[in-house]
């Protein structure tokens, strides 16, 4: 099975060695390899010095760097501060070519409960960009199955560069899982005067004690409008994010193991992993360069 994981251009020419013996399609099929591939680098002969050599190099390597969570355009992002200025279609084909493409997000968990209270307005009204840190705050809660059991994981987002600001983990969907990540996120954050926490209309949000901590910290309540998943896109944004580039990619019998690598995740995200909103900076590099200035 070895084969299916081998780059391309190594496929290509095991499949060019067993055509004698062995049907096309079938060797195709095999390797898990594309017809319209196979002919792209079966017609390239041995030797023949690639334009593009050098970037499909350093595509694999920041690849391999971020386990494959990039998809073109912040691939063509990272390319340009590694020296190679390529235009976003090309490096989206060069990534099809050589199997580097990130994997596909899917749908999140719903939170809402018609036996909640009444909602808040829509403040936020779409508007994700802040240009002072800690006046925009976003949240949000997501769903994950290890095993028999599910886990659930709430967050809160600063608009101002998209960094995770806190978090919190728990077997149950109580409403507990999100006031433990509002008081994480006033011990480590503060409260600026005017600040704004959006969420959707998931029941947690709409409970007599969730409004209370609110009221008592002086934090505007905001929320989307039933069933309009854009109204908060950027926590949706990210937790797809989160589940296709580690969630997804591995099979989770623990619970343990799935909150060390949640951890993990939101670490490298707000440390390492390279935002287009904040011109190619993680969103820690951004605020921390914001504050030198």
């Amino acid at each position: 099975m070895w084969i299916t994981i081998a780059p391309f251009v190594t496929k290509t020419r095991i499949v060019q060695a067993l055509t004698a013996e062995h049907r096309l399609s079938c060797l195709l099929c095999a390797a898990k390899l594309a017809r319209s591939t196979y002919y792209y680098h079966a017609s390239k002969p041995d030797g023949v010095i690639d334009d593009y050599a050098d970037a499909v190099k350093a595509i694999g390597a920041l690849s391999r760097r971020h386990a494959q969570r990039y998809g073109y355009r912040r691939m063509t992002v990272a390319l340009r501060k590694e020296g190679f200025t390529l235009n976003h279609k090309t490096v989206r084909k060069l990534m099809n070519q050589h199997g580097l493409l990130s994997l596909i997000r899917r749908k999140k968990y719903r939170s809402y409960r018609a036996d909640g209270g009444r909602a808040s307005d829509n403040l936020l009204a779409r508007n994700f960009t802040s240009e002072i840190s800690g006046l925009k705050w976003c949240t949000d809660v997501t769903e994950f199955r290890v095993g028999a059991q599910k886990l659930y994981l709430s967050v809160i987002q600063d608009l101002f560069n998209n960094e995770i600001i806190s978090w919190h983990m728990s077997e149950r969907a109580a409403l507990i899982l999100t006031c433990k990540t509002l008081e994480k996120a006033l011990k480590v954050k503060g409260r600026k005067e005017g600040l704004m926490l959006h969420s959707d209309q998931g029941w947690h949000y709409r409970t007599p004690m969730w409004r209370s901590m609110l009221v008592e910290a002086g934090i505007r309540q905001s929320m989307s409008r039933k069933g309009n998943c854009l109204d908060n896109a950027v926590m949706e944004n990210f937790f797809s994010h989160l589940k296709a580039e580690m969630y997804h990619r591995k099979k989770y019998d623990s619970a343990t193991v799935l909150k060390r690598d949640i951890v993990e995740y939101i670490h490298y995200y707000n440390t390492e992993r390279i935002s287009l909103k904040t011109g190619g900076m993680s969103p820690a590099e951004y605020r921390t360069q914001v504050e030198k200035q």
